[in-house]
């Protein structure tokens, strides 16, 4: 195990991190809640595990498919004691949704059911799902209708998440509680690594809020910049706490806030009430396990991140640990304590299952192959009226809206590109690219104005980054990140975007198009380029039969053969890449193998 204490100290300093205390007045933005006079008084709610409605058998090849339903829903909940409740729209009625835990392997189709009044679109954010499966933006499913979505669960084990994705509305639908975990276990892996499992393993969804003076959620649906909140909760509850024995935990942490940064720390009382930093150890990120664990007390995570952290509380018999988050970046300006939610550790230790050392080395990464050049560059800012709600936010000068322009890369399949990813304008932006594991190789900061020596932002990849592939990249204030992914394994029209919802929604997306490769000769079934296919699109729901599923439903997702033979597909593509080397497949002859462009509008 890799101690970097030392090492995290050290670059912690650098960044533009403001310790938060409680402040007099009002947010900037004239808003703020109602005071919360009951922290740490309530426990930590943990979700349910969804349970498959049945299950199906390919003959074939011998792959399960599970099937599901979730119902999108209104419902109340209380969330200020001494107020009115809450009105949220969730997953089966319930902020986060269902907890999914799938086998790796094993595949799923899992039935959204709109029940409420907005429409949706549902993303399962970190899968390499096929693209009419993804969650297209304006592929939304209407009040009153379902969709199936197609999940392969072939990829290495990790912490995903589904959440809304619904064009112009996802902030609105996220921040009401459309949101919840999806987990793909490995339980071979988890075995050989003794980690914290069963009940020592719990998913635990970070979100900031502003509320009304009544207790409910606030309307966002005028908000142009970000919406960062002033009130912490975590699953659903408002500054809560948790009941731990004295040994491991393993935690799996996801930023489903709408704007919200957090910079996590933990923290415990000394003998004589001095603060002291507990240590925290990072073993996965978005796409799985890290290379090896990494200490660090402290933790940044941005909009939508995942990081899966072992905290030991074995040293803190009878003491009760405070996780705390400062602002961070520019954009993040909170008023509150900092509080997020308290740990309350027993004095006794139930099983030692999953209580052992952690192992020095976890994974080998698959790690893209390098190459010098850069092969596209993208600036998130400002539409050319101005910044919002003058203008719009944009990707490279364009944004979502423009639905002729909304593919602004071809990448041949099975290619590795190396994307560099630059904000200004005082702005942060997670960034967030679908289907792929990428590599952060590396981050600087960048002068603001021309004819400035300033240069604003950080110039390093933070340790627990170094050791892990991600789907996310924290893009803080002025700062440029260069990424690599291999755009594979398959082919057809996917999006990128800022992870802060607002800038997400007014219309800082774009798509990128996996172009089919010619004379490639391996045997696919079905093609899944366009994500508006309309063999898949939204229908009027009537009802869910388990024959049906059985006998129809099942069977015909089982035939297209969407996920089959993953590893011998990625085979396939490096042979193929192997044995063409040439101006076809370069960066500046893209073009010349792009297919038409797929129905995206």
């Amino acid at each position: 195990m890799v101690s970097l204490s030392f090492m995290f100290a050290a670059v912690a300093a650098l960044l533009p991190i403001v310790s938060v205390t409680a402040q007099p007045g009002a947010a900037p933005s004239g808003r703020v809640s109602p005071p919360y006079n009951h922290d740490f008084e309530y426990p930590v709610p943990i979700p349910p595990v969804k349970k498959p409605m049945t299950t199906y058998t390919d003959r074939k090849t011998g792959t399960k498919i599970e099937f599901y339903e979730v119902k999108i829903k209104e419902f109340t909940k209380n969330l200020f004691p001494d107020l009115e409740d809450a009105t949220l729209i969730g997953y089966d009625g319930m902020v986060p949704g269902p907890t999914f835990k799938i086998k790796k392997g094993t595949e799923t189709v899992v039935r959204f059911v709109n029940e409420y009044f907005r429409e949706s679109s549902i993303h399962l954010h970190g899968s390499y799902s096929r693209a009419p499966f993804d969650g297209w933006a304006a592929d939304t499913i209407k009040p009153g209708q379902y969709k199936d979505y197609y999940y392969p669960n072939k990829q290495s084990a990790r912490t995903l998440w589904y959440h809304d994705h619904a064009q112009g509305i996802t902030s609105l639908n996220a921040y009401a509680g459309q949101a919840g975990f999806y987990i793909v276990e490995d339980e071979a892996l988890e075995e050989k690594f003794d980690l914290p499992r069963g009940k020592y393993d719990i998913p635990l969804m970070f979100q900031s809020r502003f509320y009304t003076a009544n207790g409910n959620i606030s309307d966002e649906s005028a908000q142009r910049i970000s919406t960062y909140g002033d009130t912490y909760s975590v699953n659903g509850q408002i500054l809560p706490h948790l009941e731990v024995e004295p040994r491991k935990y393993r935690f799996r942490f996801l930023n489903g806030a709408a704007s919200h940064t957090f910079n996590f720390t933990l923290e415990s009382k000394g003998d004589y009430g001095e603060t002291e930093k507990v240590p925290m150890w990072v073993i996965g990120s978005d796409s799985g396990f890290l290379s090896h664990p990494v200490e660090t007390e402290s933790l940044v995570q941005a909009m939508a991140e995942r990081w899966e952290v072992v905290i030991d509380f074995s040293q803190y018999k009878g003491q009760k640990l405070t996780l705390k988050s400062a602002d961070t970046f520019a954009d993040t300006i909170f008023y509150g304590t900092g509080n997020v939610m308290q740990f309350r550790v027993g004095h006794k230790v139930t099983s030692r299952k999953g209580n052992g050392p952690l192992p020095a080395k976890l994974v080998d990464l698959d790690l893209p192959v390098n190459h010098e050049a850069v092969d596209q560059h993208f600036q998130f800012g400002f539409g050319p009226k101005g910044p919002p709600p003058a203008g719009e936010w944009t990707i490279n000068n364009r944004s979502f809206a423009d639905a002729k322009n909304r593919i602004v890369r071809n990448v041949p399949r099975g290619t590795t590109e190396k994307w560099t990813l630059q904000g200004g304008g005082g702005w942060s932006h997670p960034i967030h690219i679908h289907l792929v594991d990428f590599q952060i190789i590396a981050r600087e900061g960048v002068t603001p104005r021309a004819g400035t020596n300033t240069t604003i932002g950080r110039n390093y990849v933070t340790p627990y980054e170094a050791a892990a592939l991600k789907d996310v990249a924290a893009l803080g204030t002025n700062e440029k990140v260069t990424v690599l992914a291999k755009y594979a394994p398959w082919d057809g029209v996917y999006m990128f975007h800022c992870h802060n919802l607002i800038h997400e929604d007014h219309d800082m997306m774009a798509a990128f198009n996996i172009t089919s490769l010619p004379d490639f000769g391996y045997p696919e079934t079905t093609k899944f380029i366009d994500p508006m296919d309309p063999r898949f699109r939204p229908q009027e729901y009537r009802g869910t039969s388990i024959r049906t599923l059985r006998d129809e439903v099942l069977p015909n997702f089982a035939k297209l053969r969407a996920y089959k033979d993953v590893k011998k597909v990625e085979a396939a593509l490096e042979e193929y890449h192997a044995t063409r080397v040439g101006p076809a497949l370069t960066g500046n002859a893209i073009a010349e193998i792009a297919e038409p462009t797929a129905t995206v509008a």
